[in-house]
């Protein structure tokens, strides 16, 4: 049996973040980190089950985006992963669902960074990669993120983008996007 939930990391108890947690060290390996698992906290997961048992997770959390003049509130993704020997079988795209949702209802537009593996997966859902520079608002002012240029999608919502004009995301120990 196949379950969805979707819930704030303040609804979900302390096994089910652990379970969470392990699922995303087990699924990136050496590329996930600690700070990455605190990326994924603090706003709303979404989790799939089968036969009770974790196999999926993504999460959305709010961040600021810097783009033409405004600061706009976009639902970040972060955290999606789903067990090796169950990919395949739509538990991704339902995930993604899950997160899309909470997108559409919640902030002005959505934004991710992909790893190579996943970037068809995005494009054929309608996110669309940035073309333009990106940047980070940091301590020390606005610093150009060069390496993560085509890398870095968004969801269009009710905020008018640019593509190929300069999008700058809000500060956060270790990655920046």
């Amino acid at each position: 049996m196949i379950e969805l939930l979707t819930a704030h990391t303040a609804e979900l108890d302390g096994a089910a973040l652990d379970e969470a947690r392990a699922l995303l060290f087990t699924v990136f390996g050496d590329e996930m980190t600690e700070g990455d698992w605190e990326h994924a906290l603090g706003g709303v997961h979404a989790l799939v089950r089968e036969d009770g048992v974790l196999i999926g997770h993504a999460a959305v959390v709010q961040r600021r985006l810097l783009h033409g003049g405004r600061a706009l509130r976009a639902g970040y993704v972060e955290g999606v992963a789903v067990r090796a020997d169950r990919k395949g079988r739509g538990h991704g795209a339902a995930l993604m669902d899950a997160v899309e949702r909470v997108i559409r209802g919640a902030y002005e537009l959505g934004a991710l960074g992909s790893s190579d593996e996943a970037i068809g997966f995005y494009a054929r859902r309608g996110w669309q990669r940035w073309r333009g520079p990106l940047a980070a608002m940091t301590p020390r002012g606005m610093t150009p993120t060069r390496d993560e240029e085509g890398w870095v999608f968004v969801l269009p919502g009710a905020a008018p983008l640019d593509l190929a004009g300069l999008l700058t995301c809000d500060w956060r120990d270790g990655d920046l996007w």
